[in-house]
């Protein structure tokens, strides 16, 4: 048996380890501890404890561990979670994004080749390792700005072989990613254009045929149905998702993003999340705060639509939830930088700088059913964001344009960027 292998990281300036804040409803800055001079003790990949640098250094005693002393002023969080995201894809839809800001719409674009069967085309035709290459980069972009957990849905193959190639390349970029991704199997995504084929029988393929497969060769614990007008209507949505439940899979909802229904069908069938939401009227907010479904907000679509954010303060105001994602794919949210994403929904949406980094890290953890990390405690995944600022307010200040220093990801530093003068 090897022997435990200690590392001590500090002194931090200021460390939110992001523990001890409700899971639920709003949160003042000033709920948020911010433990100073601090340093995190971790054993092996998971962390031992946190608390003042010095008396850490005491504590260890005889006991050998290495040093990784921050020389400058620091600040340190939980590596943020990105708790939705399709970046297994091929292909780009620039020209859908130009074509959209012109004033085309969903439907002209679609007419002219453009849409989401534009990325399907490019998805089907991409080979496993085409796409697995390009899941791993994007992957390691994410990584770049602090991002260690990592969802990422099918969704692009639109057929069972397809989806398969999909998620075995979503697990193969996976067991070569630092970043962990954590799959979902997204086919019911919306209705195949290539084939006569009706959505209950699309549904049921998915059900007979895909799943059973996914499950014997567990690619995804996870899976997710698109509710909404063009694609699955609430009723289908729920008995897909109540089958997909008996089988064993978690599951997560695409709701209420330009029409309400999905929402309802995620708190009565006891989804993990309901992401997007941002068709939430106060009906569906009142009954997802009175749930424990995690709203997950994805300012990134709002941003690449030019509709709308999701009701984040309403929500929590009302005792809900709220996870933040960066819904990165290449149609609707191509920019991928959960940070940006989150300062910018904060500042529209007037949330506390607490509220926006719980739903980054425990928050985001608790909507992909994940109670190992978030947060910065003993027993947790050591994994931690770094920034060469001393006061934590500097983060969201600079939206995104501020990155990471270091970056730990299991105990181990990914991300080392102390000897360039502009990090």
């Amino acid at each position: 048996m090897s022997a435990t292998k200690y590392i001590l990281i500090g002194p931090f300036a200021e460390l939110a380890p992001m523990s001890n804040l409700p899971l639920k409803g709003a949160i003042a800055d000033e709920e948020l501890t911010l433990i100073e001079n601090a340093g995190v003790l971790i054993s092996n990949t998971h962390i031992e404890t946190v608390g003042d640098y010095e008396e850490l250094k005491r504590s260890m005693g005889n006991t050998p561990y290495e040093e990784v002393f921050l020389e400058d002023k620091f600040i340190g969080l939980p590596g943020f979670i990105d708790c939705h995201t399709h970046i297994c894809y091929a292909g780009s839809r620039a020209r859908d994004y130009a074509a959209r800001n012109s004033g085309k719409t969903y439907l002209e674009i679609a007419q002219a080749g453009g849409g989401i069967w534009d990325t399907v085309t490019q998805t089907r035709q991409a080979s496993e390792e085409e796409l697995t290459r390009l899941t791993l980069a994007r992957a390691s972009i994410h990584l770049s700005r602090g991002t260690t957990t990592i969802e990422v849905k099918s969704g692009y193959g639109l057929d069972p072989a397809n989806e398969l190639k999909m998620l075995s390349a979503i697990a193969k970029a996976n067991e070569a990613s630092v970043a962990d991704l954590i799959s979902t199997c997204l086919a019911a995504h919306t209705i195949p254009k290539d084939r006569a084929i009706t959505s209950a029988d699309y549904l049921n393929e998915i059900l007979d045929v895909l799943l059973p497969e996914v499950k014997k060769r567990s690619l995804a614990s996870r899976v997710d149905v698109f509710i909404e007008e063009g694609a699955f209507n609430p009723s289908e949505g729920r008995n897909y998702v109540e089958k997909a439940k008996e089988m064993g899979f978690d599951i997560t909802i695409h709701a209420d993003q330009f029409s309400v229904g999905g929402s309802a069908v995620a708190v009565d069938c006891g989804a993990l999340s309901a992401d997007h939401l941002e068709a939430s009227t106060d009906q569906e907010i009142i009954y997802l705060a009175k749930s424990d479904v995690i709203p997950v907000a994805l300012p990134g679509a709002s941003l690449g639509l030019g509709c709308g954010f999701t009701p984040a303060r309403s929500l929590l105001d009302a005792g809900s939830s709220l996870a933040i994602a960066s819904d990165h794919n290449p149609g609707s949210a191509p920019m991928g930088d959960l940070v940006t994403q989150a300062s910018i929904l904060g500042t529209m949406q007037k949330l506390s700088q607490a509220e926006v980094f719980a739903g980054i890290t425990f928050r985001a953890a608790a909507a992909l059913g994940l109670t190992d990390r978030g947060t910065l405690e003993k027993g947790k995944v050591a994994d931690l964001c770094i920034y060469r600022v001393a006061d934590l307010n500097e983060v969201l200040y600079h939206q995104g344009s501020l990155t990471p220093t270091l970056v730990v990801k299991k105990g181990e530093i990914v991300i080392d960027k102390r000897k360039d003068p502009h990090a």
